[in-house]
């Protein structure tokens, strides 16, 4: 009989113990792989495992862990605030929503490992992490067609103005007078950015007939030359590009990279698109540039501050502001707002397969990780995992 773990929305639930006979049978394995920690009576303790973020329909797909394991899924963030229910939590797995600082990692002093379910990996303080000796692996790849079908999603909608569209067509009048719109076709698309995502909204963009120039910092001009398309610097780029579309991890060389001076270097009515992070335009600068004219219209995937957004009584700080900024705050309520915007709620990776290929990789990093070779690492250092501290 193997281990049976439930799930229930806001309140994480312990998985059964296992009985003396499923102890018994598995008392081999656990001695391989947890020699070392800490003993319940005469038995090595099972790996504790934490999931947050976890949607009721995804839970059965961590369900090859239970064996030998105790799981614990919640669909609630981690924080602060329940972080301490997780103290004996050897491994935790979250998404981006959780933000594991100082506050959150005092509270987790069994961790060993944070599998995050995510390519990004700001959310967590990785510095900390590896100053503690804790693991931080995530998600390489995993949706790099579907973010990019998801930046022309938002970008056939802004051209074809379909939101418009559909609610003219529901309200009345039935006419399409005063929703003209703009091909793709002919048009020059600016990446910033050919990483995995880039790469396919390159093909995508041929496939439209739109010219493609890009800037990166480590540009691979062979892959420039196989798929048609030229590099230029990104001063280049932001006066030449029709529409812009952002492929860059947040970063502090990032944050801000889209600026008041590089809206001022751009055309005047182009459009921009970003399915990468929130804080790589400046917001308050793209709503001037909105107003202006300068942009004539945004797809927007992300937002500064978007576990802020997901509470809307947080936007007036009826409790606590700290370390947010309400400037900030209060422009990405208006970007939600203004009628030449589109914006998702981070939800260009959510496909059934994307999803399916992210529980895949999580699955494995933790396996790979109680094997004794961890993978997809993003800390500098780590500790040892089991089977390392079996043969310490």
């Amino acid at each position: 009989m193997s281990q049976k773990s439930e799930f229930a929305p806001g309140r994480p639930l312990i998985a059964r113990a296992a009985s003396a006979k499923e102890r018994a049978e598995s008392a081999a394995v656990r001695l391989q792989f947890h020699k070392g920690y800490r003993r319940r009576g005469a038995w090595f303790s099972v790996m504790q495992i934490g999931f947050f973020e976890i949607e009721p329909r995804d839970a059965a797909m961590f369900d090859s862990l239970k064996p030998g394991n105790s799981l614990r899924l919640t669909d609630e963030v981690l924080s602060a605030g329940n972080a301490g229910a997780f103290v004996d939590a050897e491994i935790v797995s979250t998404f981006i929503n959780s933000a594991i600082d100082r506050v959150v990692l005092d509270q987790l002093p069994a961790l060993k490992l944070i599998a995050t379910r995510s390519t990004g990996f700001d959310h967590i303080d990785t510095a900390l992490c590896a100053e503690r000796g804790i693991l931080v692996c995530n998600v390489p790849v995993y949706g790099e067609n579907t973010v990019a079908e998801h930046v022309f999603a938002l970008l056939l909608a802004l051209s074809h103005r379909l939101f418009e569209a559909a609610e003219r067509a529901q309200s009345g009048p039935f006419s399409p007078a005063g929703l003209t719109g703009f091909d793709l076709a002919g048009k020059t698309l600016g990446l910033v950015g050919t990483g995995a995502i880039g790469r396919h909204v390159v093909r995508i963009a041929h496939g439209f007939g739109m010219h493609v120039r890009a800037f990166d910092i480590a540009p691979d001009f062979d892959f420039a030359t196989r798929e048609g398309f030229s590099y230029l610097s990104f001063d280049d780029l932001l006066t030449t590009a029709d529409i812009i579309s952002l492929h860059v991890p947040s970063t502090p060389r990032t944050r801000h990279l889209v600026s008041a001076d590089a809206f001022k270097r751009m055309k005047d009515g182009v459009v921009i698109i970003n399915t990468a992070r929130g804080d790589v335009i400046d917001t308050q600068e793209l709503i001037k540039a909105l107003k202006s004219g300068k942009v004539s219209a945004a797809g927007l995937d992300v937002l500064p501050d978007e576990p802020m957004l997901r509470e809307e009584a947080e936007l007036i700080c009826s409790v606590d502001c700290d370390g947010h900024d309400l400037r900030t705050l209060v422009a990405d309520q208006v970007l939600l707002r203004m009628p030449n915007v589109i914006v998702t709620p981070h939800s260009a990776f959510n496909t059934q397969e994307a999803i399916a290929r992210i529980a895949e990789t999580t699955l494995e990093n933790i396996k790979t990780y109680l094997k004794g070779v961890p993978q997809n690492l993003v800390a500098t250092q780590r500790n040892l995992s089991p089977k390392e501290q079996e043969h310490a």
